[in-house]
């Protein structure tokens, strides 16, 4: 293989350090008053007005532009095809969050137009999501349980469940909470608040969603098995839930069961057989809509609820729901988990959105999806919808069957509507069991998820112990308190890693102006007489204490034992002049004054010899630089620590200097109180190669002697 041939580069310059660089760049003192930011932000003009009406209802900005011809094909199939995903996928997350199917339905239909109009996303598909509607799941039955609505049946005996209140007040509890959800995201969307979801990286969400399917698997258990377990809330109610379900095992409704296996496995056959013949169709296999209608006519036909007791989703109502404002009291209530709703939401929504803009070539506005997502929920809040977000399955089969703006999305909200119009009451037979398989089957993609594991422990330790601890805390603490904690957990691994950096002794690439740790390469040599300290991390009140000390072990000095000798050494030196004083003027008194009025001539007499601890490795420094080019910012705590180890070190002869400081650093130091009439910007250098040549050009040859020297005090 040819040699690759690298151009030539020389740099012939004077050194310069941060006073020579601000004076020859001309550093610019003026800033911006902020009643003068203020007074611009509140300024309307014409343009501006419109812009800001472009990116607050996005709409108006790409429908006029909207090409039939490029588009309109595309969309149209898209939006049948996730339409008709949207109904068993509506119907089987209501059961998740213990509302009736016909409102997954809502959900689909309501949000979906709404963010048409507000969204920027023009791939993902906005409807009911199952790691939401489990969380919704929770608050309805920890505000609405089971046991508040106890009744007694004459026929039978027994005490039975009054569904028609209990499904009424959950119903009213998921309007409340998918409002306030809603109206926080609005909120942070107008403060600009969209960076939230940067602190939700990628291993905690796939953690975190991984967490939650375990939530939704063990919560459909019921519909799976035949049996009616109480559904536990608080922390490890999923671990009650299960040894619940093992309990309840042996009253397992045979008929529920069978449905269960059979709707599970046929499910996975057609989604293998539909990946199979995925590149010879034009659109894909409707299973989940197959598996609804053959499950729905076979129920009719052989009566599974009345001669098998098989569970059916029952009365679903023609038409759409009058708006009605939720209840206000029970905001009290849900404020918290509607916080963990709306960051989830967004965070899941966001991510898929920026992977399909950035493999598509356009710009997804994270603010204004804020306030799309917010809409969606706080609109459907008043017509009885539960929170939303986006669905990784629809947006696949979105994008996959050629959808290309957000009309896709609008279009499935009118086969929801069709459906919710004409034929929704023909799934009144469709057994509960068949829509948990459609969930369970769905799932299949979060499970892989577990692969991650193996893949982080190989690329990033710290990022396979988010997952895993997200995971477990998920798991242990639901959904809503498993976010917080994650979050928490995440935050600290991020402060342990600036509080336990990599701290480096800097050498010189032979021949060039490039430093690189001492340890971590062969041909990397130290420069004589000069140290050169970098931390990996910022400097700050966590860390700079450990900067200190690692900076004093690294450079083989102890300075605080250094500083204590010489404070003892200049006591004692002072103690040493005042009796050499004293018995100066005793003798002088004895000896008197000669005939001729001229004191005596005494002997020059060595009184006293102090000397300094045994002379130390001559391959201590002269120079201590230190590279601040990873700092990014400098807190008061920070400033002191450089200020004590210029003063200290300073005091036993060393230089200090500091390179790499960026333009904020500075500031820092400005403010800080570093800089100041003795210490000024000329120890301040751009780049660690200037802070070199600076320090070899002052060593003068005094500098090199041994930097401690016999101290020796005479008298005459």
């Amino acid at each position: 293989m040819a040699e690759r041939r690298r151009p030539g580069y020389s740099v012939d310059r004077d050194i310069l350090d941060e006073g020579a660089v601000e004076e020859l760049a001309e550093k610019s003192e003026a800033k911006t008053p902020w009643t003068e930011k203020v007074k611009k932000s509140m300024r309307c003009s014409g343009p501006r007005l419109k812009r800001c009406l472009l990116d607050s209802v996005p709409v108006v900005s790409w429908l006029p532009r909207y090409s039939l011809r490029d588009n309109a094909l595309g969309d149209l199939v898209s939006g049948i095809s996730v339409g008709i995903m949207q109904l068993p996928q509506g119907m089987a997350y209501a059961l998740l969050a213990s509302v009736p199917p016909v409102f997954g339905l809502y959900s689909s239909f309501y949000p979906v137009l709404i963010y048409f109009i507000f969204g920027t996303s023009k791939h993902i598909s906005i409807g009911t999501y199952a790691v939401m509607s489990v969380m919704i799941g929770g608050v309805t039955d920890r505000l609405a349980p089971d046991s508040n609505y106890m009744m007694w049946d004459n026929v039978t005996n027994t005490s039975i469940v009054d569904e028609d209140s209990r499904d009424a007040e959950r119903v009213r509890v998921a309007a409340a909470v998918t409002l306030l959800s809603g109206l926080f995201q609005i909120l942070l969307g107008l403060v600009q608040f969209g960076f939230v979801v940067t602190y939700l990286s990628e291993p905690l969400v796939r953690g975190y969603t991984t967490g939650a399917a375990i939530h939704v698997i063990v919560s459909q258990l019921k519909y799976t098995f035949g049996i009616s377990p109480l559904r536990h809330s608080g922390p490890f109610s999923l671990i009650y839930t299960v040894l619940e379900v093992c309990y309840l095992l042996p009253e397992t409704n045979i008929g529920t069961l069978v449905v269960s296996i059979v709707a599970i496995v046929g499910l996975i056959l057609m989604k293998e057989l539909n990946t199979y013949l995925s590149k010879k169709l034009p659109i894909p296999i409707p299973v989940e809509l197959l598996g609804v209608v053959i499950a729905t006519v076979i129920s009719w036909q052989v009566n599974l609820n009345d001669k098998y007791a098989v569970e059916v989703v029952g009365l679903i109502p023609s038409g759409l729901q009058p708006p009605v404002i939720p209840t206000a009291s029970l905001f009290g209530q849900v404020i918290g988990d509607a916080f963990a709703l709306a960051v989830v939401g967004y965070g899941i929504a966001i991510s898929l959105g920026r992977i399909f803009a950035l493999k598509y070539g356009y710009k997804v506005d994270s603010n204004q999806e804020l306030i799309a997502l917010g809409l969606s929920n706080t609109v459907g809040g008043f017509f009885q919808c539960f929170a939303i977000s986006c669905s990784m399955s629809r947006t696949m089969v979105q994008e996959s069957t050629g959808g290309k703006t957000q009309v896709a999305g609008a279009l499935s909200a009118v086969v929801i509507l069709f459906i919710t119009l004409w034929i929704g009451t023909l799934f009144e037979e469709l057994p509960k069991a068949m829509l948990a398989a459609i969930i369970y089957v769905n799932l299949h993609g979060m499970m892989k998820q577990f692969l991650d594991i193996p893949v982080l422990w190989r690329s990033n330790k710290i990022d396979m112990v988010i997952w895993v601890v997200t995971f477990i805390l998920t798991v242990l603490f639901n959904p809503d308190l498993g976010l917080a904690a994650s979050i928490g957990f995440s935050m600290l691994t991020v402060i342990f890693r600036t509080q336990l950096p990599k701290y480096s002794l800097l050498g010189q690439v032979p021949d060039t102006d490039i430093y690189r740790p001492l340890e971590d390469y062969t041909q990397v040599k130290a420069v004589p007489g000069i140290l050169i300290f970098r931390s990996s991390a910022t400097l700050y009140f966590a860390n700079a204490e450990m900067y200190q000390e690692t900076l004093g072990r690294k450079s083989g000095i102890d300075i605080t034992k250094i500083l204590s000798a010489k404070k003892k050494l200049e006591a004692k030196l002072k103690r040493h002049e005042k009796s050499n004083a004293k018995k100066a003027k005793k003798d002088a008194k004895k000896n008197g004054l000669g005939m001729e009025g001229e004191p005596e001539k005494m002997e020059q007499k060595d009184i006293a010899v102090i000397k300094m601890d045994p002379e130390p490795d001559p391959s201590l420094p002269r120079a201590i630089i230190l590279d601040l080019s990873p700092v990014n910012f400098l807190d008061t705590v920070g400033v002191k620590t450089l200020r004590s180890i210029h003063k200290d070190y300073g005091q036993i002869g060393i230089e200090v200097v500091l390179a790499g400081c960026q333009t904020g650093v500075v500031d820092n130091l400005q403010t800080g109180g570093f800089l100041n009439d003795k210490v000024t910007k000329s120890c301040l250098f751009t780049t660690v190669h200037d802070a070199v040549l600076h320090c070899q050009s002052a060593m003068t040859p005094s500098q090199e002697k041994p930097l401690y020297e016999e101290i020796t005090a005479t008298h005459f």
